[in-house]
């Protein structure tokens, strides 16, 4: 049994390519309502949205996050910041530091754990708007890419100390291709689903999982002697430039947010 709520989210796919027509100011205004219904920590709503319309700085975001062309051509593109940055300056306009002294407290800044939370607020707001984007017909895409660069796009975005730029996301109405283009298959729900505690899958559990990707293994990368979708995976993706871009950028964004 469905309803048009699951069967939008059992179709949902990730889209780059773009009809050519704006989307409407009524439902931008719909997509953000929905998205700040998004449940939040506290109702303190720990995230901003950057809403990208500047032509120019869509092309520079393109090329900055690993050069995909189609960022710059959709019609919306939003940034969704982790953002303390708001709360520690309502703290301080509260006076905060006057309240702290009379108890002889240090003003606490927002940590790691804050930060975390934060950008599970983000993340959450983030998938919310996908959601109700593609419920009236707009499609979207994640670009993780966002985190790279973070020196970069800290100055190109004007970003204070305690935000982070945690996902950006593009969205537009599917092109006809895009429309009928195969679903990815998603892994096996025995394969990612626990019980009470976490279990370790096995090498043969692990053959089984990657059973249908090894069979797709195209034939350049046999000949590098890849024969393994994980092998594959871990030379595309996790070793490559830029994942290991990303993971020098989010040292940085630690490094400020933890910045006296």
């Amino acid at each position: 049994m469905t309803n048009p709520v699951l069967e939008s989210l059992f179709n949902r796919r990730s889209i780059r390519a773009f009809e050519d027509r704006p989307i409407s100011p009524e439902t931008r205004e719909l997509i953000l309502k929905a998205t700040f219904r998004a449940p939040t920590a506290g109702n303190m709503m720990l995230y901003s949205i950057l809403e990208i319309s500047d032509p120019e700085l869509k092309l520079k975001l393109a090329r900055s996050c690993d050069n995909q062309p189609f960022i710059a051509k959709a019609p919306m593109v939003w940034i969704f910041l982790a953002d303390w940055q708001r709360w520690f300056d309502a703290f301080n306009h509260a006076g905060v530091a006057d309240f702290s002294n009379a108890l002889d407290k240090d003003v606490r800044k927002p940590g790691e754990g804050d930060m975390l939370l934060a950008c599970s607020d983000a993340l959450i707001a983030a998938q919310q708007s996908v959601i109700a984007a593609e419920s009236l017909g707009v499609g979207s895409c994640y670009i993780g890419d966002i985190i790279e660069n973070f020196e970069y796009h800290k100055r190109l975005l004007n970003l204070p100390q305690f935000t982070v730029p945690i996902c950006m996301l593009v969205y537009g109405y599917p092109t006809p291709q895009q429309k009928v283009r195969p679903l990815t298959p998603r892994y096996d729900l025995k394969f990612i689903l626990h019980t009470n505690q976490y279990q370790r899958l096995s090498e043969v559990q692990l053959d089984e999982m990657f059973l249908d990707q090894d069979k797709s293994i195209g034939a350049a990368s046999i000949a590098k002697g890849i024969d393994r979708y994980a092998l594959a995976m871990y030379i595309r993706k996790f070793d490559s430039e830029f994942s290991r871009e990303m993971t020098r950028s989010a040292k940085q964004i630690i490094n400020q947010w933890n910045t006296n």
